[in-house]
Parts: C-alpha cells; structure tokens; sequence
C-alpha cells in the first residue's frame, strides 16, 4: 500500500466527530408507560423490604393506584388532543402517540385493572392452616409436592410477585401497539412475554401442569421471537433503517438519500418480502391464529385462570394493536402481497377455531380454541384495508377483551374438592344450583356467539361491514358460517347450565370477594351497554382510528 493512501487513511479518521445531541424525550407523553414501569419497581421493592405480611396489601394497592393513574394520563392526553390534530412521532421516533396507540393504552389499562382485582381475589378457596390463599403457589420455586411447599402452605406463603410482574407485561404491552421503530417493537414483545411465561407456572392447583404449560408457552413463544428478530434484521437489510417511516418510504420508492454502503442490498424485494412474513409470524403467534396457535389450548387451560382471562384479553389487544401498524404504516405498499395471506389465515383461523371448538369438553380449552375463533374474525377488519377497518377492530378488541376478563373471572368460582371444576359435565345444573352465576355466565357465552343485544354483535358487525366494504364479502360469508358453528357450542353450554339435572357431587359456587364481583360486574356492563348502545363507542373508535406516520 502507497505511503498516500496509508496517510489518506488515517487522515480520514482523525477527521472531528459530530457532536452527539442529547435525547429529547416527551416524558408527559409517555407517562402512561412510565408510571406502569415505575410501579411494577416499586412492587420488586416491596417483596424486598416489605414484611411477608404486609405485601399483599401494599402490592394490590400499589398496583391498582398505578394503573387507574395510567388510564387517567392516557384520558388526559386524549382529551388534549394527542389522539387526533396533535398525534406525532415522539421519543426520538421510537414511540407514536396517536388514536389507535391511545385507544388500545386506554383499553389495556382497563384489563389491567380487572386482572388485578381477579389476582388478587382470596376467598375462592377454603382456608388453609388458617391463611387465607390465592390462586397462585404458595412458594413458586419450590418443587410440587415437595416437603418445602408442604412448609410453605403451612405458613401461609403467597406469591406476592405476581403483581409486579403483571405490571411489567401491562408495560411492554402499552409499548407494543405504539411502537414507532422494529427495535422498540422487539424490546416490548419480550418485556411483556416474560413475564407471562412466568405467570403462567405458579398455579397453586395442577402445579405440573401449569409448569408444562409455561414450559409449552415460553419455547413456542422464543420460537416466535426469534422468527420476528429474524425479520427485523432482513427489514434492515432492505430498507436501511429500522424507523417505521423509512422502511414504508423504500417500499413506496419515495427515499432520496441512499446509503452507499447499503446501495446493494436496499430495495432487494426478496428481503422485503421473508423479511415482512417473518415479523408478521411473530404477531400472529401472539395473536394466536391458526397455524400459529398451538400453544393457546394448551396454555389456557395450565395458566391460572386469573392469568389466563387477562393473558386472552389483553395479548390480544396489544398484538392486534402492533399488526395494524405494522399493516397499515410500513407496509400499505405491500398491500397486494399481504391480503391474500391474510386472507387464507383469516379463513384457516375462524373456521379451525369454531370447528375445533365443538369438541372440547374442558371449559377453559372450549373458551381457548373460541379466542383463536375471535381472532380470524378481528382479521377480517384487519384485512379491510380502510379507516373503517382499523375502527372496527380497535372496537371488537375494546368490546372482547372485557367480556374475556369476565368470563374467566366466572369459571373461578365453580369449584370442588380439587379446586376449580373445569369439566363441563361438572356446569351442568348449574342454573339450578346457582342460577345468578350461570345467568352471568350465559351473558358472556352469548356475547362470544355475536347475539344481537350484547358487545359480541356490534362488534362482528363493525368489523364484518368494513370487510365487506373493503372488498372482503367472501371473507364475510365464511365469518358468518363460522359464527353459526360457534353459535351451536355455545348455546350448548348453556343448555346444559339450565336444561340439565344437577348432579348430587357436583361442583359449588364459591362466593367471591367484590374484587372478582367487580370485575365480572364490568364484564356485564361492558357487554350490554356496547350491545345496546354502541354508537357512542364505534364514533370514539372511529376518531381514534387514525395512525401518524
């Protein structure tokens, strides 16, 4: 090598560097977030220096004053316009703040809350040694049936730890929907999927089972991430960046300044198109569609059921969120190459679910292979393609995640001697023995059926009609059948709660303490009032359906 070119060399890189600006962060903004993150450390904080006895209290009031607080910030931005004519990009381009991200934040929240006041629900069980117990072990990291967690029912023990770590999975959820860049997308899928895994093994009863379940959970759900990590590293590749913006400007073919070093690659469709199926992968698996939804049964049915109702809602809710920006901000220009796909998902997903449904005898696998029934159903809006279709969805998962909550909430208070009683044989008569509990129940059961008069209707018409307007009435017409297969094990279940004769050993209903009756009371509430009078809803959703780009 010339002496020139060597000195060349080093003349290049002694060239002064730019001054780094400092971070401008939007902290108002992202106080909805901040506030939930801050609190789930003050719930690490309490199990560290709290006394055993105190904890309970101190989490549950913590966690409940934290969340309500967050809703209030996402109501106060909303109210200052950040959902509509102030929407914009902040944290440096990391997180939008914009209708949807609010609306979803809104109705995250909200699930937050019932989740835990069904968390912390301790009246369900009789006492044991004197203490009053929870759904969750007594001691987690003891071996079941060990002579440790023998001790530790003994003394009382409760998991405490369930409450921060419900806030940090509330807290990447709330950035999950609103993330502006595939890295803030990647970092808030694991800070709320850890956590679930975890949550998912601490059940007090079944402990085996709820450990395979959380096993079961977090090897498909790091299967997932790792396809979605994938994705986002040929996203790069392609687009040069990993901003929401300039990925969707190298699709459309409107980037002026083009990176030399990344000259060969950018714009190569080959990278854009495994790229955008690997990362769509990972959010379906959340979303559980078929044939990404082998988990769901499995772990819905292992989870405590507290776990599983907030799980079924507010996953959901996040996923969906993160799919329709995904869908509607990076890749409208790819639009051609993902309905079809999305077409063939959305029909394999309603039809599977309902069809698989029918022949499950366990009431939480019956409501599982339901919400993978629900989720083709909100694709259908997704498919859309229009403002009316991201409406419609931000309606349905408002509308379902509650009636979910509610749901579950109702199958923890039938019980017997081994705990919850699951089996369906065991539901029936139970309109007899319990008519008030399995009147709640058949509310629910009909909101899942999409009857007219419940939250389950306006929000499959929402989202059927935009469907049917963006050009998916084929789509429609299989929604329609899958409903009606639906519809038949639904109403079974409530043919058997109040048409069949109770049996002498069955199962009690226990009677909860107001916080699982409030939540299933919202559940109800929720579901009539969006069933009766829906408009004022479908207008908020309405205003809130656009994204900023």
């Amino acid at each position: 090598m010339s002496a020139v070119a060597v000195h060349s060399l080093w003349t290049t890189a002694a060239e002064p560097i730019a001054k780094i600006d400092a971070p401008k962060i939007e902290y108002g903004q992202l106080s909805p977030t901040l506030i939930v993150i801050g609190a789930a450390l003050v719930g690490v904080l309490i199990e560290a220096f709290v006394p055993r006895k105190s904890r309970y209290y101190a989490q549950v009031f913590v966690s409940v004053v934290a969340l309500a607080a967050a809703f209030a910030a996402v109501v106060a931005l909303a109210a200052g316009g950040y959902g509509t004519t102030k929407a914009h990009i902040a944290a440096m381009g990391a997180i939008a703040v914009d209708g949807p991200a609010l609306f979803l934040q809104g109705t995250i929240l909200l699930a937050g809350i019932l989740g835990v006041f069904t968390f912390a629900e301790r009246r369900l069980d009789p006492e044991a040694h004197g203490n009053r117990v929870d759904s969750f072990a007594a001691q987690a990291a003891s071996v079941p049936g060990s002579d440790s967690e023998k001790a530790a029912v003994k003394a009382g023990f409760t998991t405490t730890e369930v409450f921060p770590l419900l806030l940090f999975a509330i807290g990447g959820m709330l950035v999950f929907p609103s993330a502006n860049d595939l890295l803030t997308l990647f970092i808030a899928l694991e800070v709320f999927s850890l956590p679930l895994y975890l949550l998912c093994a601490v059940a007090r009863r079944k402990r085996l089972m709820s450990q395979e379940a959380a096993v079961k959970y977090f090897l498909l759900g790091a299967f997932a991430s790792a396809f979605t990590l994938f994705g986002i590293a040929l996203l790069y590749g392609y687009a040069g960046s990993v901003s929401y913006a300039e990925i969707a400007r190298v699709v459309d073919g409107t980037v002026t300044n083009v990176d030399p070093a990344l000259a060969g690659t950018m714009g190569n469709d080959v990278l854009l198109l495994i790229g955008a199926a690997m990362v769509v992968m990972g959010l379906l698996f959340k979303v559980g569609a078929v044939p990404f939804h082998m988990w769901t049964p499995d772990v819905y049915q292992g989870a405590p059921t507290p776990v599983t109702g907030f799980m079924a809602a507010a996953t959901k809710v996040a996923a969906f969120g993160a799919l329709l920006r995904l869908l509607y901000v990076v890749l409208p220009g790819l639009r051609w190459d993902w309905r079809p796909v999305m077409w063939a998902v959305a029909i394999v997903t309603m039809l599977g679910g309902a069809i698989v449904a029918i022949t499950q005898t366990d009431i939480k696998r019956l409501l599982a292979y339901s919400s993978i029934a629900h989720a083709g159903f909100i694709l259908a809006g997704v498919i859309a393609a229009s403002p009316d279709g991201v409406s419609s969805v931000l309606f349905y998962l408002a509308a379902y995640s509650f009636v979910t909550i509610g749901a579950f909430a109702v199958v923890t208070l039938v019980r017997d001697a081994g705990g919850e009683a699951t089996h369906l044989s065991k539901w029936a008569g139970l309109g007899r023995r319990s008519p008030l509990v399995a009147a709640v129940f058949a509310v629910f059961l009909l909101a899942f059926a999409g009857i007219p008069l419940t939250s389950g209707f306006a929000g499959k018409f929402a989202v059927f009609k935009a469907a049917a307007e963006g050009g998916a009435g084929a789509l429609v017409v299989v929604g329609v059948i899958s409903s009606a297969i639906a519809a038949f094990f639904y109403i079974r279940v409530i043919v058997l709660m109040f048409f069949s004769e109770p049996k002498p050993e069955g199962p009690t209903v226990a009677v909860p303490s107001p916080l699982t009756m409030t939540a299933i009371a919202f559940g109800v509430a929720v579901t009539l009032v969006l069933g009766v009078a829906p408009q004022y809803f479908l207008d908020l959703a309405s205003q809130a359906g656009i994204f900023v780009r």
